[in-house]
C-alpha cells in the first residue's frame, strides 16, 4: 500500500530527472563545441529545425518519432534516451537512499556532473574545465551545508573537501608523470587529476582514495581485456574520467561500507 500511495512521487522524481538528462545531452553536445547551452533552443542536429514541446518529452519523445527526426527524418542517436532514462533512474535511487533532501539534491547535482563530464570524455578524450571547476565548488559548498547539517561519514567539513580536492589533484598529477615515465607516453590527461580533485572536493580524501581505487580496477579490467582481445592496441588512448567517475557515483553511495569492510578484513580490531 505504501507503495502504491508513493508511485506518483516516484514518477515525478524519475519525470525530473529524466529531465534533467535531457539537459545533460545538450550540454554533452554543446560544452565541446563552445556552445551556447542555453540557446539556440533544442534542435535538430542535422535540418536544425526546432523541436516541438511533444518532441522534447525526454524518452518518450524520441520512442514516438521512432529514433528519427519528423521533418528530414534523419535517424536520432539512442543515446539520447538512454541518458535521460538513466538520469531519471539514478535520481529515484538517491531519492529512496539517502534520508534528507540537502544530501538528495547535493548528490542530484554531483551525479549529473559525473555523467556530463563522463559522456564528454569518451566523445572527444577531454574533461572541460568549466565543468570540473564549477564541480569542485559546488562540492565544497555541499561539504560545508553538511557539516551544517548532518552528520555523515561521506561528509565531515569544508576542511575535508578542501583537503580532498588538494590529494586528488596532486595524487592523479604525481601518477600521471610516473605513469608516462613508464610507459613513454602520456599516461593520463590534465583534466583527470582536475576530475580527481572535484571528486575529493565532494567525498573528502578517504573516500577519495576509494573512489580512485575502484576507478583503477574498472579501467584495468576493461583496458586489460580490450587489449586481450585485439580491440585495441596498448598505446591507443582510453579515457579514464568515466572509469573515475563510476569510482566516485559507486563510492558515493556505498563508500561507508566499503571502506569499514575493507578495515574489518585487512585491520581488525585487536581486543
Amino acid at each position: 500500500m505504501n507503495i502504491i500511495l508513493s508511485l506518483p512521487a516516484y514518477l515525478i522524481v524519475f519525470a525530473f530527472g529524466a529531465s534533467i538528462g535531457s539537459f545533460l545531452n545538450v550540454v554533452i553536445y554543446r560544452i565541446p563545441a563552445g556552445l551556447s547551452v542555453l540557446h539556440p533552443p533544442s534542435r535538430c542536429p542535422h535540418c536544425l529545425t526546432r523541436l516541438s514541446p511533444s518532441e522534447n518529452i525526454p524518452v518518450f519523445g524520441w520512442l514516438w518519432l521512432q529514433g528519427r527526426c519528423k521533418h528530414c527524418h534523419a535517424p536520432i542517436s539512442s543515446r539520447y534516451p538512454i541518458v535521460e532514462a538513466t538520469t531519471g533512474l539514478l535520481f529515484l535511487f538517491i531519492f529512496l537512499t539517502f534520508p534528507t533532501f540537502p544530501q538528495i539534491l547535493g548528490y542530484w547535482v554531483l551525479f549529473s556532473w559525473l555523467i556530463a563530464l563522463s559522456l564528454i570524455d569518451l566523445d572527444t578524450y577531454t574533461l572541460p574545465n568549466i565543468l570540473t571547476q564549477s564541480g569542485l565548488v559546488l562540492g565544497l559548498g555541499f561539504q560545508l551545508s553538511q557539516s551544517l547539517t548532518v552528520s555523515s561519514p561521506l561528509n565531515n567539513g569544508l576542511m575535508a573537501g578542501v583537503i580532498g580536492a588538494v590529494v586528488g589533484l596532486w595524487l592523479f598529477e604525481i601518477i600521471s608523470l610516473v605513469g608516462s615515465l613508464i610507459m613513454g607516453q602520456t599516461a593520463m590527461g590534465a583534466g583527470d587529476s582536475k576530475l580527481a580533485a572535484m571528486i575529493g572536493a565532494w567525498l573528502g580524501w578517504k573516500y577519495l582514495l576509494v573512489a580512485g581505487f575502484i576507478g583503477c580496477l574498472f579501467g584495468a579490467i576493461v583496458g586489460g581485456g580490450a587489449i586481450a582481445l585485439g580491440l585495441i592496441s596498448r598505446r591507443h588512448p582510453i579515457p579514464f574520467g568515466p572509469f573515475l567517475a563510476l569510482g566516485a557515483a559507486i563510492t558515493a553511495l556505498w563508500g561507508d561500507k566499503i571502506l569499514s569492510t575493507y578495515i574489518s578484513l585487512f585491520f581488525p580490531i585487536v581486543k
